[in-house]
């Protein structure tokens, strides 16, 4: 048995559902897993899919079932030169780089061609740093669906004047496509060198937030997705995304939005 958690709400709660606000499954995913036998409530099986789970009771998710859930998910520290998802012809995607040869650690399954695996969280052409590439929905939805409030961390190095009206410009108050763009965190870690703090992800924004002030970007480096980071990763290599990152980023995602 793999995924166990014991539900402590006042009242009684559908399980499909119960699931869903947990992070786990979809609705949807969770009368699938269902229908299969892969889902127990104090050791047994649950048989419908309508089933309410009452407080104090404990819900246990097979392997298989989680082996389903949680699909495929390599992080990579991404060198500039590769695009992040389905490319132009002439451009080479971040996916080719998850070759045995660049694995960091172990993995039950090498990735091929036919294995789609969208970018959660677009790095561009020029930028690098930490990249996740996963087939995963319930990770997807955390990471970059509309509610997530997974923080992202950058280390930006630009050309141009730095003071404290520029700084205090790019931490309030620009706007992008006519829209506001949320507060962001913007400290100077040495010289030229800049700590951005994201909550949002706008196309290229760092870039263009700068372009606004008459900064150039030099480099750009992605360190950070919420609880993730790239640590030792060397460039151009990947690892397996572990459960324990992978609850860690759902959980993060759910707290950051209550």
């Amino acid at each position: 048995m793999s995924w166990t958690k014991t539900y402590h709400e006042a009242e009684p709660q559908r399980v499909n559902k119960w699931l869903a606000q947990s992070g786990v499954c979809s609705r949807r995913e969770a009368e699938g897993l269902i229908g299969e036998g892969l889902v127990y409530i104090d050791g047994e099986r649950v048989e419908d899919a309508g089933r309410k789970i009452q407080p104090g009771q404990t819900l246990t998710l097979t392997d298989k079932a989680e082996g389903r859930l949680e699909g495929f998910t390599a992080v990579i520290n991404k060198p500039t030169g590769y695009v992040s998802g389905q490319p132009e012809p002439g451009y080479t995607p971040a996916a080719r780089l998850l070759t045995k040869a660049g694995l960091v650690g172990d993995s039950a399954m090498m990735p091929d061609a036919k294995m789609s695996l969208p970018p959660l969280g677009r790095l561009d052409l020029d930028s690098h740093g930490l990249l996740i590439l996963s087939n995963d929905g319930v990770l997807a939805k955390a990471v970059i669906g509309p509610q997530s409030e997974l923080d992202k961390e950058y280390i930006v190095r630009v050309a141009g004047r730095i003071d404290q009206e520029v700084l205090g410009w790019l931490r309030h108050g620009l706007s992008l496509d006519g829209r506001q763009l949320r507060p962001a965190k913007v400290e100077v870690i040495e010289g030229q060198t800049l700590r951005f703090t994201l909550v949002e992800g706008r196309n290229r924004q760092i870039r263009r937030m700068c372009e606004l002030l008459e900064l150039r970007v030099m480099d750009l480096l992605r360190v950070r997705i919420g609880p993730l980071s790239m640590g030792n990763l060397p460039e151009g290599k990947w690892r397996i995304l572990t459960p324990g990152e992978r609850e860690a980023m759902i959980v993060a995602s759910r707290s950051g939005a209550d």
